[in-house]
């Protein structure tokens, strides 16, 4: 059986070559493959105290937590969630959604009238705003709720909240992040490095980064400060994918979007898997947990289907590899003074462990990394970081 999804070094450094071009076609002009958001809320460093009421809605769960902020140092204080994905969310319109998030945000017990600012992590493509809400451009990950569709996230969803039969205090504000940009700010207390990137793989899979305002042509800035920028690199359309690549995203309700994330990502691993082995009989619902089990728990398994799961595994992280290295020399060509770059990860996916209960994922990614980077340039990976997406929501909503 040949590993149809094997790449060569010369492969990867060719996909992060086009991902550098398509990013750098992003900051030019809004539409493009690559969005490049920018987002326009600037993390303080200097946070004190507070407390906030943090959301975070992924591909698979909606969560809610008090977040407090003693002597700079964020404190999760209370914590809940429950499932809200594709299948829960089918048929939805807004105020169903709202509803669920509304529900499970009054069974805070710490929630009191102290609580008056939201920061929401919101992990599906949305353009930031000036007041820190966002407007939802398209669904990801299989879900759809048309109604929501280029309107604002945030502020309905604060309003629904102050006007709740269950409401306990009234909301004054929210700021909306993308995933990644949670991850890149509770990233920034880490020092050293000359610049920090925030990257997600789990259910889906994405970017972003610090850049100069100056360096992003669209937004027509003479300004030299930085600001947050979420790429929504899930929808690159690399190079070198495969038929099982073109058959998984051919069934899917997004067709012709977001092929990179439908190669690496949990939410669709499995779907590659089932793909290939169409002529079997594979559980109609396997997915990226199963994929991991096959290759972590491998008895009484097919020796094929062991192989196969092992290279879409590794194909995922040689493939993140070469879009960390992308970025890179993106903001390499932007301040070739960069050497030392701090990834901030966050994800399923990402932070798998193997049978050997090793971060066999990540390893792999800075494997591939010491051959794809540009001369010079390191990325240090820093350690799995405890609820980035509330710790950078939180932080949102207080700067």
């Amino acid at each position: 059986m040949e590993n149809v999804f094997d790449l060569t070094t010369q492969q990867l450094k060719e996909i992060a070559s086009s991902l550098q071009a398509k990013i750098e076609e992003g900051l030019k002009k809004d539409g493009m493959e690559i969005s490049d958001i920018p987002t326009f809320i600037t993390p303080k460093k200097d946070i004190v105290d507070g407390k906030v009421l943090t959301l975070d809605w992924g591909g698979t769960n909606f969560r809610a937590a008090i977040v407090e902020f003693k002597e700079g140092k964020p404190f999760i204080i209370e914590s809940k969630k429950k499932p809200l994905s594709a299948k829960e969310t089918a048929g939805f319109r807004q105020d169903d959604l709202l509803n669920e998030m509304a529900l499970l945000i009054c069974d805070l017990h710490s929630l009191d009238e102290s609580v008056t600012q939201i920061g929401y992590c919101f992990s599906y493509p949305a353009a930031s705003r000036l007041n820190g809400d966002a407007i939802l451009l398209r669904w990801t990950k299989e879900i759809d709720i048309p109604d929501m569709i280029e309107k604002p996230v945030g502020e309905p969803l604060m309003k629904y909240l102050n006007n709740f039969k269950h409401k306990k205090t009234t909301f004054h504000n929210i700021k909306v992040i993308n995933d990644t940009v949670a991850c890149l700010f509770a990233g920034l207390s880490e020092t050293g490095f000359d610049t920090y990137m925030g990257l997600i793989v789990g259910t889906g899979t994405n970017m972003a980064c610090l850049m100069p305002l100056n360096k992003i042509e669209k937004l027509h800035s003479k300004e030299e400060g930085m600001i947050p920028v979420n790429l929504e690199s899930g929808n690159f359309r690399p190079p070198h994918l495969t038929v099982v690549d073109g058959l998984v995203d051919a069934m899917s309700i997004n067709k012709g979007n977001q092929l990179f994330e439908k190669a690496i990502s949990g939410g669709y691993v499995g779907e590659v898997f089932k793909t290939l082995f169409f002529n079997k009989q594979i559980k109609y619902d396997f997915d990226g947990a199963d994929l991991s089990d096959m290759i972590n728990k491998p008895d009484g398994k097919p020796e094929d289907q062991i192989k196969a799961a092992q290279w879409i595994y590794d194909r995922s992280a040689k493939l993140v590899a070469a879009s960390l290295t992308g970025l890179a020399q993106v903001l390499v060509a932007q301040n070739p003074e960069i050497k030392n770059i701090c990834l901030a990860a966050d994800g399923s996916v990402f932070w798998g462990k193997d049978k050997h209960h090793k971060t066999y994922y990540k390893n792999l990614v800075e494997r591939e990394l010491e051959s794809l980077l540009p001369a010079g340039v390191r990325m240090t990976i820093i350690d799995e970081m405890r609820d980035p997406n509330f710790v950078g929501s939180a932080i949102a909503a207080l700067s």
